[in-house]
């Protein structure tokens, strides 16, 4: 295994995925983790995160320095790098050019976790500091034109330090660098696959929750569908699934997924609607963060109540991701950067009555599909695109009333309805639109307007912690335009968001 110390970056489950790809096990901790649980975990080699904080700040985070005298192999990666220099006697300062983006990478030396890297190749840097001296024993093995240290290696300790970060897709040869460090150095075997973690999963899952009886919040996305499925696979009868509607569905949805998940997972299945409950409560409120948490609440109100007429009803589960959990908190320790509360993680009331079970919490969504694959579930569930636990309340930027809803149902409809006639709906991470707070004027018929505008997103992602925007022919666009303008009373622009992620968001809310 891998032992991975978090401190703090938005990337560092990236850093778990690109481990888990070459079928090897990993688990990240936080920097304050025991020598004692290091040497009893007995990994075969340690990877040091990135972050945002910088090494010199005075409650920056640390880890015990003992882990460099333990002959483990460690790579350090931006921050962790810094840490490893700054821990062993070299110096950190704040870089007079930062550098974010893409950066050349010249290497000095094709060695160790650069063997058969290219010369020069393309890396992504994201750092404001820089290191300006080295530990003794320690070798520069690649610069870029901003940075002279931005790769370095010590043989003997078995160090291995990175300023730039292999574990994105915008380093190409990255995961040649972490492969280089799985098996050449610390000599990994492939043992871990999807269906080993199906197994464990279930494992966990009976030991946690025993004779107590578990409720599931699904709303019939991949997500929740396999959490339903793992979860009835380690208990059975003693899960009850609750799918509430909360008015912020997508056209005539509830109705669909009614019949859809009655028929095709064989699983307890209560429906109940809680559509004025919801609409009433936000009827007034135009800040997201606010729409989050309102649902939230609302959302484990409904759950409370129901979980009241079953028995032994001890614990809640969730379809939540990794990609939820790092925007919402630290997910291991580390000082991560809140970017924004999902309604799973940072909305949900902090005293609960019950207790959570998230099986799939440090997964990414394409490893839930593989996984929903592994368990059996039909390409109708597993291929559905991600839709966010707050609906179109997050969609509706501003006020949320009947007749807004209605609007954005009706483009929704439209929207995905061509996307998949043109043969996009799986390639596309995402496809949906957004209706704006503002008006514009128009013509039609001859006449003025002055009518709602609406954007439309798509995207494109391997692990939606990067996307960019999808470059949908002029053709298609031009026709989902149209039939917006023409079909939905109420639009008379449209928009196309081409913004990428990083510095956007997917969803705009």
């Amino acid at each position: 295994m891998i032992l991975i110390i978090d401190f703090g970056s938005q990337f560092n489950q990236l850093i778990s995925r690109r481990v888990r790809e070459n079928n090897v096990f990993c688990k990240i901790v936080p920097p304050d983790i025991a020598i004692s649980s290091i040497k009893k975990l007995n990994p075969e080699g340690i990877i040091l995160s990135g972050g945002p904080s910088s090494i010199y700040e005075k409650n920056s985070p640390k880890a015990n320095k003992v882990i460099f005298d333990l002959n483990i192999p460690i790579l350090g990666i931006c921050y962790g790098l810094q840490f490893m220099v700054d821990a062993l006697g070299g110096g950190v300062k704040y870089a007079k050019k930062r550098e974010y983006g893409f950066a050349e990478l010249n290497l000095k030396k094709q060695i160790n976790v650069l063997e058969g890297i290219n010369k020069k190749t393309n890396c992504w840097m994201s750092h404001g500091d820089s290191i300006e001296s080295l530990p003794d024993g320690f070798v520069i093995s690649a610069s870029t034109d901003n940075t002279r240290i931005a790769a370095v290696y010590n043989t003997k300790r078995k160090l291995f330090g990175l300023q730039f970060h292999p574990e994105v897709e915008h380093t190409p040869q990255g995961k040649k660098i972490i492969r280089n460090f799985l098996f050449n150095i610390c000599k990994c075997k492939k043992n871990w696959t999807m269906k080993s973690f199906a197994k464990e999963s279930v494992s966990n899952i009976r030991d946690t929750v025993r004779d107590s009886k578990v409720i599931l919040g699904l709303s019939g996305g991949v997500d929740s569908s396999v959490t339903a499925s793992l979860i009835q696979k380690a208990i059975g009868k003693n899960l009850t699934c609750i799918f509430v509607d909360n008015g912020l569905l997508r056209k005539n949805e509830a109705s669909q997924l009614k019949i859809s998940l009655k028929q095709h997972l064989n699983i307890n299945i209560r429906f109940v609607s809680a559509v004025n409950k919801f609409l009433k409560a936000l009827s007034s409120v135009t800040d997201p963060e606010k729409k989050r948490k309102i649902i939230g609440k609302i959302f484990m109100d409904v759950f409370e109540n129901e979980a009241a007429k079953i028995k032994n009803a001890d614990y809640l589960a969730q379809g939540t991701l990794y990609p939820d959990i790092i925007e919402s908190v630290s997910a291991f320790g580390g000082p991560t950067s809140v970017i924004k509360s999902h309604h799973n993680v940072g909305g949900l009331p902090k005293k609960m009555k019950l207790k959570l079970v998230e099986p799939l919490k440090y997964l990414f969504k394409d490893e839930v599909r593989k996984l929903g694959k592994e368990l059996g579930l039909p390409d109708e569930l597993i291929w559905r695109q991600p839709f966010p636990g707050p609906g179109l309340a997050i969609r509706i930027i501003g006020k949320i009333t009947r007749q807004r809803l209605a609007v954005i149902r009706d483009v929704d409809e439209l929207l995905l309805e061509e996307i998949r006639n043109a043969g996009y709906y799986k390639k596309l991470w995402q496809s949906f639109a957004v209706l704006l707070p503002i008006k514009s004027v128009g013509v039609m018929g001859d006449k003025r307007t002055y009518e709602n505008i609406v954007a439309v997103r798509a995207v494109t992602s391997k692990d939606a912690m990067t996307a960019d925007w999808a470059k949908l022919p002029h053709k298609l666009l031009a026709k989902i335009s149209n039939r917006i303008i023409n079909e939905v009373k109420g639009v008379n622009r449209v928009v196309y968001d081409i913004s990428s992620k990083p510095p956007g968001t997917i969803e705009w809310e």
